[in-house]
């Protein structure tokens, strides 16, 4: 059993531990006490050193920890050294978390079915169906007041049995670990924790998004709110600089932008259309017709994707009569089959048996088609099916 000292203190860095057992060669290592954290509820393994190795995994294995080292580690005692930037960022993001999931109880009697710590940002799940933008702006203004009150964070020990008024009642028997934020919230959790909500820092929701049926908030708190809040800065500066325009007006500018941007991709590719038409009906004319009358076409693209531009070249060479035109991608394996309306036969139905004898896919209409293989082999077949 290993005694967890981060239990009772989560700012305890340095410490000396007695070295248990080891295996892998001395890489993984099993101590009588530790204050690394591991793996658990949402919250990531500390980072850190036994004596002169590095800590690159801390696993939690039933009552002991396991800690996984960069290199060998021997003798019978041993100095740790918890990283203590990265310890205190998962301080502030699991408090801010337990904050932030009392807030949207509070308020909007939102529960937290779900929490995760990444290197980036964190999330929580409530089992709501939708969260408004009124309701994110009221519980972070509501989070951040709590915050600056500074109210304290306190650990309790008690057992299960006795009426502790958790937020989410605990399934663990026995003795319980409880974090209690004065006036607040109160949980049972495991992990580490800063001593007053005033060190959680700035606590900014990002994002929302839809998780079976539940809300997912994506958030950050303390040194990674305000490292984040300089980016999007910076990022919104160099916006306002670009267009010469004051940050504050920037969003409405880069909408109307945006809007002519629009307008002129759409009026690009009416012309695009145009000119497409008329190369076809173009080439339709320097193509002399087969000993059958019909004027056919090979297209064949190295690499691309079968496009809007490409079928109406297709369109516009097999608008006159007694016309085929073939498209031929290399890379993904593709192809596309346009013919004229008195040409005889269904492009989609040629071109989809040819298809799917080669185990490929796609189909069209009478007059055009297209379709795909896993092959350029296949392709090849495909195209001597339909040529």
């Amino acid at each position: 059993m290993t005694e967890r000292l981060y239990f009772r203190d989560s700012y305890l860095t340095e410490f000396r531990a007695r070295l248990v057992e080891a295996g892998d060669a001395g890489r993984r290592v099993y101590l009588d006490r530790t204050a690394f954290y591991p793996t658990s509820g949402g919250q990531p393994f500390d980072l850190g050193r036994l004596g002169s190795s590095q800590v690159v995994d801390v696993v939690e294995e039933g009552e002991r920890i396991a800690h996984i080292l960069d290199a060998p580690l021997s003798g019978e005692e041993v100095d740790c050294r918890i990283d203590w930037t990265r310890r205190f960022d998962h301080m502030q993001q699991h408090t801010g978390q337990h904050l932030l999931s009392a807030v949207l109880l509070e308020l909007f009697d939102h529960r937290t079915v779900g929490f995760h710590l990444g290197e980036e940002s964190s999330t929580i799940d409530i089992d709501a169906p939708s969260l408004e933008l009124g309701q994110v702006r009221e519980a972070e203004r509501r989070v951040n007041r709590l915050v600056v009150e500074n109210r304290p964070v306190r650990l309790l020990f008690a057992d299960s049995s006795q009426d502790l008024g958790l937020r989410k009642a605990s399934q663990r028997e026995g003795e319980l670990r409880v974090v209690e934020i004065e006036g607040i919230d109160r949980s049972a959790c495991g992990g580490t924790h800063v001593r007053s909500t005033g060190e959680i820092g700035l606590v900014q929701i990002r994002k929302l998004d839809k998780i079976r049926g539940n809300v997912r908030i994506e958030f950050l708190c303390g040194l990674r709110a305000a490292a984040r809040a300089r980016a999007d800065y910076e990022a919104l500066s160099q916006i306002g600089r670009s267009l010469s325009a004051p940050l504050d007006e920037t969003p409405a500018l880069v909408a109307t932008e945006l809007e002519r941007w629009n307008d002129a991709e759409k009026a690009r590719k009416k012309l695009a259309a145009e000119l497409a038409r008329f190369h076809g009906q173009e080439r339709y004319d320097a193509t002399p017709p087969g000993e059958d009358g019909f004027r056919r076409i090979l297209r064949r693209v190295p690499k691309g994707a079968i496009d809007d531009e490409l079928r109406i070249l297709a369109q516009g060479f097999a608008v006159r009569s007694r016309a085929v035109f073939i498209a031929v991608v290399e890379e993904p394996p593709s192809v596309l089959l346009c013919v004229s309306a008195d040409a005889g036969i269904h492009a989609g139905n040629v071109l989809r048996a040819a298809l799917v004898a080669l185990g490929g896919r796609g189909g069209g209409n009478a007059q055009l088609a297209q379709g795909s293989v896993a092959s350029r082999e296949a392709l090849a077949a495909v195209q001597s099916a339909i040529g």
